[in-house]
């Protein structure tokens, strides 16, 4: 699942003699090995292999192994159809979340790109000598939850949800399920299970209350 914003991730300036490869290509192959196997999981060989390049190309472009991963984040994390414009262009945050979790669901099950989430599985397995890498990926996914939290809070403050929810828990239930179905589908479950899993994870949000007319009762 995709995201907008401002990357926290520096951009590696190029140095030393012009690539001699196509840099976005690059990043895209880098991001499928990475979305596949995980960072620590996917060495150096195995990404000069796929991209065709030498380890000091590699360094070139990207500084090292990190920096080609974190370009290859800031890469599946943008897009014209993001988390953040999801969230934005809900008129709730039930239906931001709806719309989280249904394109989560649909991201997750493609057919041309690793089943599951990069942000979800990449740092899985990660030791503590990528602790770094795993900080980088939970304050992405706590940006998520947070832009979540304020668009639920928003709606209770104008009454689209009822004034007893939990914006909070409700954000963080979202981002649960979500990681969640990454595991689904990387273990094999189809797109239908998982909007299943949507549609049920849906019906846990409070709804509003009608007003009762002056006098009733």
């Amino acid at each position: 699942m995709k995201k907008e914003t401002t990357s926290p991730f520096p951009e590696v300036k190029k140095r030393g003699r012009p690539l001699s490869f196509d840099r976005e290509q690059a990043i895209q192959r880098a991001m499928l090995l990475f979305w596949e196997h995980g960072y620590e999981a996917t060495s150096l060989n195995d990404l000069t292999t796929a991209l065709n390049v030498t380890p000091s190309s590699i360094y070139t472009a990207f500084g090292d192994k990190k920096g080609l991963f974190l370009a290859a984040v800031q890469h599946y994390t943008s897009g014209p159809i993001t988390s953040e414009s999801i969230i934005h262009a809900a008129a709730s945050g039930q239906e931001a979340a709806a719309g989280l979790l249904r394109a989560a669901a649909i991201g997750f099950t493609g057919e041309t790109t690793p089943r599951g989430c990069l942000l979800a599985s990449s740092a899985i397995s990660c030791s503590a000598m990528a602790q770094g890498v795993k900080e980088e990926l939970a304050s992405l996914r706590k940006s998520i939850e947070v832009s979540l939290r304020d668009k639920i809070r928003r709606s209770i403050k104008d009454g689209c949800l009822s004034p007893e929810a939990n914006a909070s828990a409700l954000a963080a239930h979202t981002m649960a399920v979500i990681q969640g179905m990454s595991t689904l589908a990387r273990d094999g479950a189809p797109r239908a299970s998982l909007l299943q899993v949507v549609r049920v994870a849906m019906q846990c949000w409070p709804t509003k209350q009608a007003r009762q007319p002056a006098g009733a009762g």
